[in-house]
């Protein structure tokens, strides 16, 4: 299969949850093997299960990034490419007065060079970011996320 979605942090976390939302969960099983991860945001669950202190929780975190996300989700790097896009925009943004968080705008970036839909709850981060296809999957999500639009 081809890769379509390029999942945000949040979503990965969601199952991990005591009540993961039923509208995470049903497209991650329904979009099984169409969805990668930015090395950004493998970098941040790492170094968040590196900071936990040892013990249950941390043993569970550490065993689902590296049995079930290491081997079933593809991490796309920030590589050349995405650089040149993230400049871009950044550079474009800045210079009409919009701030874009830093890490938010390499995984925007990684989405675009790859030609990806950038699946996350925190659509607003990233609302700023010109032709960037967004989906939010969690279950009271504005409705139209299956029929992505580019922001503008």
């Amino acid at each position: 299969m081809n890769i379509v979605y390029l999942l945000d942090t949040n979503i990965l976390s969601e199952p991990l949850k005591p009540v993961p939302d039923p509208g995470v969960i049903e497209r991650l099983h329904r979009n099984d093997g169409m969805m990668a991860i930015p090395s950004i945001v493998w970098h941040e669950l790492l170094f968040g299960v590196n900071r936990m202190p040892l013990g249950a929780r941390e043993r569970r975190l550490r065993a689902y990034l590296l049995d079930v996300v290491a081997p079933t989700f593809p991490v796309l790097a920030y590589d050349d490419h995405a650089a040149w896009i993230h400049a871009t925009f950044r550079s474009r943004l800045e210079a009409a007065g919009t701030l874009q968080g830093f890490a938010d705008g390499l995984i925007a970036a990684i989405a675009l060079a790859n030609n990806l839909i950038l699946v996350t709850r925190n659509t607003q981060d990233f609302d700023t970011v010109p032709d960037l296809y967004l989906e939010n999957w969690f279950e009271g999500a504005e409705p139209g996320t299956d029929l992505p639009q580019p922001r503008q």
